[in-house]
């Protein structure tokens, strides 16, 4: 009757097992470090770059306790603070002989300092958050107007495009503060632009402007719907942007998220450098087009050190120069998609891109008319260009696909494919505060948080012993594996841990014990009724357990209310509180009947239980 199969207890302990070893790396804390990312696209972190990480630490005297790496970063862990300062400078001077123009971003960061046999099985620790492991906090502010000019700016563009698609002719189209303005010399010409534009766009504001000159004026200013729609996709472009750029960077559980109307707050946490967390999210690529300067000997000037008038010298990969003109053609606005793949005449690495319908009109537009010439396609980062590659233009491209190639590897097109897919800032962001979390005061506010947990953890276990007594000490211990598995669950999913987690943990505990006071008051219930031990203890699991599934039900739904609609704090107190509960009815209910199977399952006559005292009618 109260006797579990060999194959059920053996499944509960490998679960209280694994939960131990996943909980295990929580218990080591963390350790300094130094984190070494990429600083351009073109860069890839390898095996080759890890040695001489390793030289320069040996040559400057600095040991380390381990060196990892993945796919966005190579992590260094030192014993203390001083060696990670030194390690850091030991790092950056090799790496980056100049300062003004460096390769690789180095940052200080912590590193759990676990074993390694626990890292090579993936038990990691569960995720800090910015008010527990310490980092920096941004406020940044979305230039709204900014939005709004540069959308005004690719109108313009547009317009041009599309009068010269239709025939129609102007004396110029100019962006004038908020509004665009179209000059005509005769009224038959303004209408038909008039009616061009309505057929291509609903956003714009149309009215005729005559100022006493010759010039008659169509003035186009963008609706209040049309504005709203901008500043809402400036605000989601910009946050999916900053989500790509830091993610890349690896940094741990970023929090990236709207406040107000043109706000985003940015937690970085386990960043300690502030100006490195400003160089993450200043780190943005776009795609800009330009034609190439064949005039004859205008190349051998520039490389004398005379540029001419309106052209930049760069550097084509690989290394020969090109004289590109300043007039950008086109830009990576007009990118919808980018991705890699294989040039199909020559099977070498290339990057496929999608063009929206403005930017595949221009496209065309451009490659027909410039026919023989030669079309530099650049990458700008961090106020740098590099020229992609520069080829000449067979004939007309035309159906927004276009392809980027010119000795690339596989690796190269693939971050080329993703930095342009992060993508450029729809609208300028400024900084309007910055708080840093120091390590101290995150240490502080996890042991305030443990010693909350463990104080009550021991009222429980205290009442419930003498109030239950051998019943009290098996909840009791249901209780411990319900806290042990989850934190391994947390530490598994590698969930981020706030404040409001650890308040969510410690309501749990009492949560959870409620389902073990249901099961034994209702075993009570039984024994006044004159059932018989072994049949009270199976009746009152049994009973109970209705009562137990409804009322975690219920709590559950609320809490996935909470984690549905919640966000920041609230968010991280309910994924803590939902796992609570699914940890808390697997421990109450079958660890704890587990436990009292082994101590009364096996006898064949038990005389009483040791449930505390029991109230009968008469006594």
């Amino acid at each position: 009757m109260n006797r579990y199969p060999l194959w059920k207890n053996i499944l509960i302990g490998l679960v209280l097992f694994f939960g131990l070893i996943y909980t295990l790396p929580n218990f080591y804390g963390e350790v300094p470090a130094v984190q070494v990312s990429s600083g351009k696209a073109t860069l890839k972190l390898d095996a080759a770059l890890s040695g001489t990480i390793e030289q320069a630490l040996s040559d400057a005297q600095i040991q380390h306790t381990g060196l990892f790496t993945d796919a966005n970063s190579i992590r260094v862990r030192v014993a203390t603070s001083d060696a990670q300062l030194r390690a850091k400078d030991a790092i950056e001077k090799r790496l980056n002989p100049d300062p003004r123009d460096p390769s690789y971003v180095v940052a200080l960061n912590l590193l759990s300092a676990s074993p390694n046999w626990l890292t090579a099985i993936h038990a990691l620790p569960m995720y800090l958050g910015l008010d527990l492991r310490g980092g920096v906090h941004f406020l940044l502010e979305v230039d709204m107007p900014g939005a709004i000019t540069k959308r005004l700016d690719a109108i313009a563009a547009d317009m041009r495009t599309l009068m010269r698609d239709k025939n129609v002719r102007h004396a110029g189209i100019t962006r004038e503060g908020n509004n665009v303005q179209l000059r005509f010399r005769d009224a038959a010409q303004r209408d038909a632009a008039r009616k061009a534009i309505q057929g291509s766009t609903s956003d714009l504001q149309l009215a005729d402007r005559d100022d006493g000159s010759d010039d008659l004026k169509l003035v186009a200013t963008l609706g209040q719907i049309a504005q709203k729609n901008i500043r809402d996709f400036a605000i989601k472009q910009n946050i999916t942007t900053l989500h790509n750029r830091i993610n890349e960077l690896g940094v741990a559980e970023p929090v990236i998220q709207q406040q107000g109307l043109d706000r985003i707050v940015v937690q970085l946490p386990g960043v300690q450098d502030v100006a490195k967390a400003k160089d993450i999210l200043g780190r943005t690529a776009t795609l800009e087009v330009r034609l190439v300067d064949e005039t004859p000997g205008a190349l051998e000037s520039a490389l004398a050190g005379s540029v001419p008038f309106g052209t930049e010298l760069y550097n084509e990969r690989g290394g020969s120069p090109v004289l590109v003109r300043n007039q950008v053609v086109l830009t990576g606005d007009r990118l919808t998609d980018a991705q890699p793949g294989f040039d199909g005449q020559t099977n070498e690495a290339a990057v496929h891109l999608t063009l929206d319908a403005a930017g595949s009109r221009i496209f065309r537009d451009i490659t027909r008319e410039n026919v023989g010439k030669r079309m530099a396609i650049l990458l700008i980062e961090k106020g740098k260009g590099e020229v992609v590659t520069a080829p000449v233009i067979r004939s007309e491209i035309g159906g927004g696909r276009v392809q980027i190639s010119g000795r690339m590897t596989t690796t190269e097109a693939n971050d080329v494919a993703l930095l342009l897919r992060a993508g450029s800032l729809a609208a300028p962001m400024e900084i309007i505060e910055e708080r840093t979390v120091g390590p101290s005061l995150g240490a502080d506010n996890i042991a305030k948080g443990f010693q909350s947990t463990l104080w009550g953890f021991v009222a429980i276990a205290v009442f419930m012993s003498i109030y239950y007594a051998l019943f009290g000490i098996v909840s009791v211990i249901a209780l411990a594996a319900n806290l042990l598995l989850l934190v391994a669950l947390l530490s598994l999913l590698q969930a981020t841990l706030t404040l409001p987690g650890i308040a969510a943990m410690a309501l749990t505990l009492g949560m959870a014990i409620d389902a073990n006071v249901l099961i034994n008051e209702r075993i009570r219930e039984e024994l006044r009724n004159g059932v018989s031990p072994q049949a009270a203890i199976h009746a009152g699991y049994e009973r109970a357990f209705d009562t137990i599934l409804d009322s975690n039900i219920t709590t559950l739904i609320a809490g996935i209310a909470l984690l549905v609609f919640g966000s920041g704090p609230v968010r991280g107190f309910a994924v803590v509180h939902c796992l609570g509960i699914l940890t808390s009815m697997f421990s109450a209910i079958l660890i704890s009947r587990m436990l009292v199977n082994l101590i009364y399952g096996r006898r064949r006559k038990v005389e009483s239980l040791s449930i505390g005292q029991i109230w009968k009618p008469g006594n």
